[in-house]
């Protein structure tokens, strides 16, 4: 087969993509991330960013990225195992574990490579794993390249996750893995309820908190401080590249020995190069700054609930979890594009979602909501939403 067949394939796909409006436009900032971007030339309020406490693209970030540049250097041309391995990268791991109240972490490139370096590490094919049927692709994909026996659980769903527990008494380990909060939805993992059926059935917990960690909690900490489970997971990854700065880089945290395993046998860890000093300089200045300005969460939580109020009384239906990720569902792909490209003429930068991003069907705009907008930016953002879709559409 030569790349003339390939290609022949390729444009009747790509083609039926843009025919089901499924297409998805990549939009070039040229501008920092921040509550106002600019895009070809026009300034937009943005209104899709993970950058949930209004951390990115700040003065602070970048200082604290220059400091550990000037330090450090750039990069390390190496795996951390060989000659990648500086004391910046300790000391995040220290204070990330201790942020998270875990006894160790351990440092990625992402947290689609913690997942997939955390399920290949330790599940073999004598073990089984149960995941929500909502996990982020990250996990599904990283599960798929194990060996074990895989499981799935109606999303959020404890008799049925009961079920499948019990469906897999006989195998060596049982982990049950799920998002803390799920990225589409917002939905909050009922983690005690997952933890009592662990211990119940001698299961294992792993979550992904990427969407929670940072926003979460009376101290920031995440999903587990939420729900009262912090000593309760095994396993817990996460991003520096939503809440805590929005550059990048990623974390497994766990207990002692299983980091010290994973530094020894996960192929992401060990055949990737070392975290970049950069990030790592404003990883740690951030999960230093968020637990002393507790006023970024609660501004936070203020937009979103004053966003949710005033879209219910324009007569939407919103979601009720009290995360910042807000969809605005839409009965077919085809309006969720063109509601956000009438949204993005209007000067809000928003984005369809649809498939594979979200199941067909479930077409949506997701919004997501910062510290750093104001009260006139929601209520614009409400106004335009007003005035643009149906909210019955």
């Amino acid at each position: 087969m030569s790349y003339a067949d390939l290609q022949a394939i390729l444009q009747t796909e790509l083609q039926s993509i843009r025919d089901q409006s499924l297409y998805k436009e990549e939009h070039v900032l040229q501008s920092p991330q921040g509550r106002e971007i600019t895009i070809d030339g026009k300034k937009l309020l943005n209104f899709c960013s993970n950058n949930y406490l209004g951390l990115s693209g700040t003065g602070s970030l970048r200082q604290a990225s220059d400091e550990a540049l000037q330090t450090w250097g750039f990069g390390l041309a190496s795996v951390r195992f060989i000659c990648g391995t500086q004391g910046i990268h300790k000391e995040l791991e220290t204070a990330t574990a201790s942020f998270l109240g875990m006894e160790d972490a351990v440092l990625y490139s992402s947290c689609f490579m913690a997942n997939v370096g955390l399920f290949q590490t330790f599940f073999t094919d004598e073990d089984a794993i149960i995941s929500d049927e909502l996990n982020h692709a990250s996990i599904i994909d990283a599960v798929r390249l194990t060996k074990s026996e895989r499981l799935i659980y109606q999303h959020m769903d404890m008799a049925d996750l009961e079920t499948k527990l019990q469906s897999v008494s006989g195998k060596r380990l049982k982990v049950i893995a799920t998002d803390g909060v799920f990225s589409m939805d917002g939905h909050i993992a009922p983690l005690a309820e997952i933890c009592d059926l662990a211990d119940k059935y001698g299961a294992l917990v792993m979550v992904d908190d990427a969407h929670g960690v940072g926003v979460l909690g009376t101290n920031s900490k995440g999903t587990p401080e939420q729900t009262g489970t912090i000593d309760r997971i095994d396993f817990l990854t996460g991003t520096y590249g939503k809440a805590l700065g929005g550059a990048g880089g990623a974390y497994t945290a766990t207990k002692k020995e299983a980091a010290e395993f994973l530094r020894q046998r996960s192929r992401t860890y060990l055949f990737s190069n070392a975290l970049d000093t950069g990030i790592a300089g404003a990883a740690l200045f951030a999960l230093d700054y968020i637990p002393k300005h507790p006023e970024l969460r609660e501004n936070l939580y203020a937009n979103t609930q004053f966003f949710r109020q005033e879209m219910k009384k324009a007569g939407f239906t919103v979601s009720e979890s009290e995360h910042p990720i807000t969809p605005v569902m839409f009965a077919e792909e085809s309006i969720a594009v063109s509601t956000a490209k009438a949204m993005f003429d209007e000067g809000i930068f928003v984005v369809g979602f649809s498939f594979p991003v979200v199941p067909k069907g479930k077409a949506r705009i997701r919004v997501q909501i910062s510290a750093a907008h104001t009260k006139d930016d929601i209520t614009l953002l409400v106004e335009k939403f007003a005035a643009i879709a149906s909210p019955k559409a």
